[in-house]
C-alpha cells in the first residue's frame, strides 16, 4: 500500500510545482506589461522628475528638465519606419540640434500643441534645427497623417505604435514618461532637455533657443 502510494504523492507535489510556476511567469508578465503600459498610455499635462542622484539633470519651476553640456547622455537608438513609410535614423541629424515630440492623434494635449510645433519647426527649418515626431499608440497610420494634415505638420515621425522606441530610453536619464513629450537634443545628438507636458510656442522656444546658441 505504502509502496503504490509513493508515486501518487510525487505526481502530486509535481503538478503543484507547474502550478506555482505557471503563477509566476503570469505574476511577472503582468507586472511587466503594467510597466510598459504605465509608460505609453499617459496623455495628459504630464510631471516633472527632479534632479537627485546620479541623474544630473535640474527641473526648473515650468517643468522642464535641463543637463548641462558636459553631463548629457547620448540618445538611443531611435530609426525605422515614418508613418509615411519611409527610413528615418534620428542619429543621421547629427550636426543639427533635433527636437523630438512624442505624441498621438488620439491625445488632446498633443492637439493643443501641434500648432506650435507646426510653426515653430517652419521657422528654424534654415537654422540647423529638425523636428522628428515619434508617433505612438495609433494602430494605423492612416490617423497619424490625417493629424498631421490638420495641423500643417511638414517635419517626419517615426512610427511606434507599441512603445518600442520608448523603451530604449536609459532609466534615469531624460527619458519620454508621458504622452506628449519633447526631448532636445543637442548636435552631438545628446540629451539637452525635457518636457513632460503639451507646450506654448514660448515654453516651446524657451528649450530649443539654448542648445541653438550653444557653441
Amino acid at each position: 500500500m505504502s509502496a503504490d502510494s509513493a508515486p501518487q504523492r510525487s505526481n502530486r507535489t509535481t503538478r503543484a510545482d507547474q502550478r506555482t510556476r505557471r503563477v509566476r511567469r503570469s505574476a511577472a508578465l503582468t507586472a511587466s506589461l503594467a510597466a510598459t503600459a504605465l509608460l505609453v498610455t499617459a496623455c495628459g499635462s504630464g510631471g516633472t522628475s527632479g534632479g537627485g542622484g546620479n541623474t544630473n539633470f535640474v527641473t526648473g519651476t515650468d517643468g522642464v528638465a535641463t543637463v548641462a553640456q558636459g553631463k548629457r547622455t547620448p540618445a538611443p537608438d531611435l530609426s525605422g519606419k515614418t508613418i509615411a513609410g519611409k527610413t528615418l535614423d534620428v542619429a543621421d541629424y547629427k550636426g543639427k540640434v533635433v527636437v523630438l515630440n512624442v505624441w498621438g492623434s488620439w491625445c488632446n494635449p498633443c492637439r493643443a500643441e501641434a500648432k506650435y510645433f507646426a510653426k515653430v519647426s517652419k521657422a528654424y527649418a534654415g537654422k540647423g534645427v529638425q523636428f522628428v515626431g515619434i508617433n505612438t499608440r495609433d494602430t494605423s497610420t492612416g490617423a497619424a497623417l490625417a493629424f498631421e494634415k490638420d495641423w500643417g505638420i511638414t517635419y517626419p515621425s517615426l512610427y511606434d505604435p507599441t512603445g518600442k522606441l520608448l523603451l530604449r530610453f536609459k532609466k534615469g536619464t531624460l527619458n519620454p514618461q508621458a504622452i506628449p513629450s519633447t526631448l532636445i537634443l543637442d548636435r552631438d545628438g545628446k540629451i539637452a532637455s525635457r518636457s513632460l507636458s503639451a507646450l506654448s510656442e514660448e515654453r516651446l522656444l524657451k528649450m530649443l533657443k539654448p542648445v541653438v546658441a550653444e557653441k
